[in-house]
């Protein structure tokens, strides 16, 4: 028996689409770095790129648990003493919901090469329409 390796130019990409307010963030992001990094299929193979699209609606009314909205805190240093910034997630939420769900799943993938050419095939929308019609995109339940 061999273990089958899988080439580049075999890879298949699908597109999926996924709606925000279905689960909790951090179980959201758990499902959309397993698409990303192509974990679900069985060609997968760790040092191949094989991934799919994930296409994100209904990013604003993003779901937590608990009192994560007010207490769960996001940092960014600017690299000059005393400006450390950090936002709660309300704020960030309100002003890019984007972002809640980039950074929640950039820390669900692995620390390597090919992190971030799988964040690029990772597409958020704040509302319920999205651009990617055109694609065809399975719903993921």
């Amino acid at each position: 028996m061999k273990t089958y390796a899988q080439k580049t130019a075999e890879i298949k990409r699908e597109w999926w689409v996924i709606d925000a307010s279905t689960m909790p963030l951090g179980k959201l992001a758990v499902v959309i770095a397993d698409k990303l990094m192509g974990k679900s299929k069985v060609t997968y193979t760790p040092h191949i790129d094989n991934g799919d699209y994930v296409v994100v609606t209904n990013a604003k009314n993003l779901v937590v648990t608990g009192n994560k909205m007010v207490d769960k805190k996001y940092y960014r240093h600017s690299g000059y003493a005393g400006n450390l910034k950090e936002l709660r997630l309300e704020e960030v939420v309100e002003k890019d919901p984007s972002r809640a769900i980039t950074e929640a799943v950039k820390g669900m993938m692995p620390k390597n090469k090919l992190a971030a050419d799988r964040l690029k095939r990772l597409r958020v929308f704040a509302g319920e329409e999205h651009t990617h019609t055109a694609q065809n995109p399975k719903e993921i339940k």
